[in-house]
């Protein structure tokens, strides 16, 4: 006699590999992330220039993130170069999806330091402590001088 579950209400299923016993992982909690943005940045010493590469100080790098909880910044750098970064975040009216206010609050500021024991790796968790569940970021992103390539990806975590 095969082994059957209840799929839903009213119907049982066979166990087979196309329908397997359905099972819950005990004292762990899925965790559902989104990549959010990919991008390639020139950092120069532009103190207002975002990962996109937009010095417009009222455009966001990323938009529509209120429902995570944590940005996960993972970036290499071409070069081990100090890179120094400026996060703002704001709320945006959940029907228009325009700024309730403009301007931006500044959540994080620091840098990336030149690192000889691992020059070209880099991780930012954003925000460092506690929740986001900001709607709207902006990274702005810089360097004392010359240039340096930034490859970034951010994660959004809910």
């Amino acid at each position: 006699m095969p082994v059957r579950f209840l799929r839903n209400a009213s119907e049982l299923a066979d166990v087979s590999w196309e329908s397997p016993l359905p099972v819950q992982v005990a004292n762990a909690r899925p965790v559902s992330a989104d990549t959010l943005l990919v991008a390639t940045t020139s950092v120069t010493t532009d103190a207002n220039r975002d990962l996109l590469g937009s010095t417009s100080s009222e455009l966001p790098t990323l938009d529509g993130c209120g429902q995570y909880r944590k940005l996960v910044w993972i970036a290499r750098r071409a070069s081990d170069t100090q890179i120094n970064y400026t996060i703002r975040a704001r709320a945006t009216d959940p029907v228009s999806g325009a700024p309730l206010e403009v301007g931006w609050r500044t959540i994080m500021t620091g840098n990336f330091p030149a690192d000889s024991a691992n020059p070209n790796w880099l991780r930012l968790d954003i925000p460092a402590t506690g929740d986001g569940y900001w709607d709207q970021y902006r990274i702005e992103i810089s360097v004392a001088s010359g240039t340096v390539s930034l490859v970034s990806k951010i994660v959004g975590v809910r």
